[in-house]
């Protein structure tokens, strides 16, 4: 068995509110699976690329619905072993009616995914893949999945297998900004492409604007770095390009939870695909995936098929 993308995460149960308001206030959740790897892995698997999930879920009702999820969408699950010790996390989601960041709530401590460690690396597993992508979320979750985090991306740079990495920073799982900070530009530096939001980068570089953001990834060993600037679209950069891709216009933004996963999809699948970066390419790609996932309620639920990106990009 050969795949061409392996991602380590925590998958997660997702209620998502029904109605807007408090979440204390609402009475009817939707059941659904989140993680940000995890929508990668299901983006990806839906455009075509044969892609394995790491991970680790309790022997409870949570657990089966996201190994049914997995199989639903086509994911390897080889390496995703069931914990009878621990339960599989989940989360709330608060409905927003107005376009604005919806809120969440983790429960999440102790899970199994959380006991997964360096002793966990599938060394025989990753070496039939091409790419490893990784988050900033799977290294905070815990001191042993951070281990797990740096040993499969050394391990992937050593053999030559290229590494995506998006921050996807949660403050909330570090005990200070300034461990978030060293780790995550520790792992940045063992990836080939980089995948920040701009306020993600202005915090984790400190630098201000896309171009010097881009410079401090390209000086630390990066090959490629694309920089999510909202609506505004994208700044890229690597050795040999640079430039916008401007953003794809959305008439009504429904969610925006997942809509950076939807974008590291359009980038890692072009860039596997041997697009070039520039703006009719793979950062285009990324814009398109990304508005894409906005117009939608679910994490997953905009994530298109080969199909229906054909027919939303054209």
């Amino acid at each position: 068995m050969s795949l061409d993308v392996i991602t380590p995460g925590e998958a997660m149960v997702l209620f998502a509110a029904q109605q807007a308001g408090p979440l204390d206030q609402v009475a009817s959740f939707a059941k659904t699976t989140a993680g940000a790897e995890l929508n990668v892995a299901i983006g990806l698997a839906r455009l075509g690329l044969r892609v394995g999930y790491i991970s680790r879920l309790g022997a409870d009702s949570f657990g089966r619905f996201i190994a049914a999820a997995l199989d639903r969408e086509g994911i390897d699950r080889h390496q995703v072993a069931v914990d009878a010790d621990h339960p599989t996390g989940f989360m709330l989601k608060s409905r927003s009616d107005d376009g604005s960041d919806p809120r969440t709530e983790y429960f999440r401590r102790g899970s199994a995914a959380s006991r997964l460690g360096a002793a966990d690396n599938p060394r025989a597993y990753c070496a039939t893949s091409r790419h490893l992508h990784l988050t900033g979320i799977f290294p905070a979750v815990s001191s042993d999945t951070r281990a797990l985090a740096f040993d499969l991306a050394a391990d992937a740079r050593a053999a030559g297998r290229t590494v995506s990495f998006d921050p996807n920073l949660r403050p909330s799982l570090w005990r200070s900004q300034g461990d978030m900070v060293a780790c995550l530009n520790r792992l940045a530096a063992l990836s080939d492409w980089v995948l920040p939001g701009l306020a993600e980068g202005q915090l984790l570089t400190g630098h201000d604007n896309p171009a010097a953001i881009a410079d401090f990834y390209l000086g630390q060993g990066a090959r490629v770095v694309v920089i999510k600037l909202g609506a505004a679209g994208a700044y890229y950069a690597s050795a040999t390009e640079r430039g916008l891709a401007p953003g794809l216009p959305v008439a009504r933004v429904v969610d925006t939870v997942g809509a950076g996963d939807g974008f590291a999809v359009g980038v890692i699948s072009g860039l596997l695909e041997g697009l070039r970066l520039a703006a009719a390419a793979a950062a285009a790609r990324g814009n398109a995936i990304g508005a894409r996932v906005v117009q939608f309620p679910g994490d997953c639920d905009g994530l298109p098929t080969r199909q229906e990106l054909d027919a939303f990009a054209s």
